[in-house]
């Protein structure tokens, strides 16, 4: 595991309040990667990814699923619409929650679901709460995985499934090289740690969970980056950034790093579904 002690809770809170309405501009409703198999656009290839975890994680019509991470609510939406899922999202951001509830409101979901603004590795939810502990994209922001995977499993019920997307250091850092690459990204994009896919099945596993799925989806994901640095170089946008926030600026920068960082293996994507026992362990 890569760690960045600079990076600290309100500076992720602040990020998001300032920055969603560039990942908006940039990307589109849901604030996650795309996945492709062929040439898609873009609003499809990132539905593709949300409906393969869905598939992975076995989602079925009037679960109870704990969005970790919702950021504008796409995927809790999405999943309450498409699959009519009792759907809670959970975000450090205030705007982001905002955000969420009235795209909520606009497309009728509200008995459905709902938002939540708190930090996640600080919520309570009574154990057994849920069908499906969700999150894309999210866990590389918290400070303590293993903690956090241990409450989680509590929160699903017996049978329950936890299904995880990330973004996560390579496996093997061969190189001082690489590791420098990964750092870069946890900085600039205000992760304090990126595990490895042994780190993230290592914490499911030792919070009681059963692997059911692992996948490394980073050839199918790694076009999200060079669309949005293409971007951001078509269209200005960082001279936008320069007039709010120099650390915005930083953020639309290290699209290149993270980039790199996928092609040269310093950094995967990697795709976790685990399930709760439904009998204890002798």
């Amino acid at each position: 595991m890569i760690t960045c002690p600079t990076v600290r809770k309100d500076l992720i809170r602040y990020h998001y309040n300032l920055s969603t309405v560039f990942y908006r501009l940039l990307w589109g409703p849901h604030i996650h990667h795309g996945l492709w198999s062929g040439d898609e656009p873009i609003a499809q290839a990132q539905i593709q990814l949300t409906q393969r975890l869905a598939q992975e994680a076995g989602v079925q019509p009037g679960d109870r699923i704990l969005d970790v991470g919702c950021g504008m609510g796409g995927s809790t939406n999405h999943l309450a619409r498409q699959f009519n899922c009792h759907a809670t999202g959970i975000t450090v951001s205030s705007l982001q929650a905002h955000w969420a509830t009235w795209s909520a409101r606009l497309r009728r979901l509200t008995d459905r679901a709902n938002f939540l603004c708190q930090d996640v590795e600080q919520a309570e939810f009574e154990p057994n709460s849920f069908d499906v502990v969700w999150s894309i994209e999210c866990t590389e922001h918290l400070f303590d995985k293993p903690t956090f995977f241990s409450r989680a499993a509590r929160w699903v019920r017996p049978g329950g499934r936890i299904a995880i997307c990330a973004w996560l250091a390579g496996d093997e850092l061969k190189s001082e090289t690489d590791r420098q690459q990964v750092f870069d990204v946890c900085e600039g994009f205000f992760c304090p740690s990126l595990g490895s896919a042994a780190d993230y099945v290592d914490w499911l596993q030792s919070a009681g969970m059963e692997m059911t799925a692992t996948y490394d989806w980073t050839d199918s994901v790694m076009r999200t980056w060079e669309i949005c640095r293409d971007r951001i170089r078509r269209t200005g946008i960082r001279h936008l950034a320069r007039l709010i926030d120099q650390d915005t600026v930083l953020f639309l920068d290290c699209f290149d790093t993270i980039l790199n960082a996928y092609r040269t293996g310093a950094m995967r994507y990697g795709c976790f579904v685990a399930e709760k026992p439904t009998t204890s362990p002798d």
